[in-house]
């Protein structure tokens, strides 16, 4: 017989407590995010509260007194107003205008509103209307339009035709911008193209074509074509004048406004490293919180929710100023593995990893890492993501070995095609670098350049 008996096993494991993931959690944000979880925190914890805000001005230092004879005179909306505040008025009122709010017009709100201006059949129009809505931000179809249909079904559930279809797309694609509710951006060329007015003969052809016509070959495309070779250069450059993604144009993104974490200033020589402290206010425990943890009269429950949010105030407080000292101590170590880079430029650049200012600071490669992590520091150079200054090497042939970095070699090929007098190509580039100590491929040029977002020497 078999008997279930209690047994004993020890083991180890590891967990993380609160103070610890909260830490982590605070590390990775950079001092924007870091600002609104700061405000989150006090509204939850009553124990907490702003000390000193460096980023709020008061409204003593914001006022500025108008003088006696402006007074009488206020800025209006009227347009037919004439202030005595002469121009000091009119920029108050212009710069009223220009800061109110707007919200760019998206794509679709562009063609709904050209739709509903064009003669067109009720029936038409609400099939157009669906297949606007099912736009992405190239204006291309984000789903098939038989299976849009079928979720979406118009005129009581009864799906439209091909006919209707056709014409509803065709009707679609001739609005401003032209090309959109196609397939992709070969058939939106052939759009674009059928509803030129003077379309040249041949031109849809060539569009099956462009990998070759985009790399010069045209003699190769004319024979395919049964055309000479100005003809297709004719061709191609008329393709070239048309919008491969006809929505894009609408496609805005919200701004948002990068604000570093770290500044690097040369101050005689030498380099200084400041922490953006203004953006984050100063904190502390309430004083009132303080006095009642200390009275023995409040009852036990009272006494005790008091002193829990006063330890998570202090816990929140250190994690804080911790994440700061080890965003210095990893700011400090990347300026001394990159002195080159912040003493002469981007193209000084030195390869570097994680794990190098990991050993330097003596903290794991995740720590350097969730501090790098979306935190910029503004140098003199201009501002960059801590992540910039980690990049590979590419092996020289000094005999230092690996001394020239991915993010450097990019740069000097940037600088070489910006001062090129002619058309450098790919292999001509890799020459040059490999006349520097940088043996590079010519495909790795060329996979560089794109990344560099430069065209090749055909399309410069």
């Amino acid at each position: 017989m078999q008997f279930q008996r209690p047994v004993f096993v020890q083991n180890q494991q590891l967990r993380m407590h609160q103070q610890l993931i909260q830490s982590i959690k605070l590390m990775e944000l950079p001092v924007a995010d870091l600002r609104e979880r700061i405000e989150e925190e006090i509204e939850r914890n009553p124990a907490l509260e702003i000390l000193e805000d460096r980023s709020v001005v008061s409204l003593d230092e914001a006022y500025t007194p108008r003088k006696d004879e402006d007074s009488y005179f206020e800025v209006t909306s009227d347009p037919g107003f004439v202030s005595r505040g002469g121009d000091e008025a009119a920029d108050e009122n212009r710069k009223f205008i220009e800061g109110a709010l707007s919200r760019p017009e998206t794509l679709q709100e562009h063609l709904l509103w050209q739709l509903r201006l064009e003669p067109a059949d009720e029936e038409i129009r609400q099939i157009a209307e669906i297949l606007i809505q099912n736009l992405d931000d190239d204006g291309f179809h984000k789903e098939p339009v038989e299976s849009l249909f079928e979720k979406n079904p118009v005129n009581r559930g009864l799906l439209p035709d091909k006919t209707m279809l056709d014409r509803a797309a065709a009707l679609v694609q001739s609005l401003d911008p032209q090309g959109c509710c196609t397939g992709g951006y070969q058939e939106s060329l052939a759009v674009q193209i059928g509803l030129l007015p003077d379309a040249p003969a041949g031109a849809e052809e060539a569009i099956g074509y462009l990998d070759l016509l985009e790399r010069g070959r045209f003699a190769e495309v004319a024979k395919k074509l049964g055309r000479t070779e100005d003809e297709i250069r004719a061709l191609f450059a008329v393709i070239r004048e048309l919008s491969p993604f006809p929505g894009r144009y609408f496609s805005f993104t919200e701004t948002r406004f990068v604000v570093p974490d770290i500044q690097v200033i040369r101050k005689e020589g030498e380099f200084v490293i400041v922490l953006n402290d203004e953006e984050i206010p100063v904190l502390g425990i309430s004083p009132f919180f303080m006095k009642i943890s200390d009275e023995k009269k409040q009852e036990k429950q009272a006494r005790d929710f008091v002193k829990e949010n006063i330890r998570e105030a202090r816990w929140f407080i250190q994690a804080i100023n911790q994440r700061n000292h080890t965003l210095l101590r990893v700011s400090r170590a990347i300026v001394e593995f990159q002195r080159s880079f912040f003493a002469h430029g981007t193209k000084y650049l030195a390869p570097l990893t994680l794990r190098d200012i990991a050993q330097e600071l003596g903290v794991h490669e995740t720590t350097v890492s969730r501090t790098a992590n979306g935190k910029y520091m503004q140098t003199e150079w201009g501002i960059f993501e801590l992540r910039y200054f980690f990049t590979n090497s590419i092996s020289g042939s000094g005999s230092s070995g690996s001394q020239y970095s991915r993010g450097g070699v990019k740069e000097i090929i940037r600088e070489f095609i910006s001062a090129e007098e002619r058309k450098l190509s790919d292999q001509e580039i890799a020459d040059m670098l490999a006349q520097r100590g940088i043996p590079l491929a010519r495909r790795t040029v060329a996979k560089y350049r794109k990344e560099l977002d430069l065209g090749s020497s055909y399309t410069r």
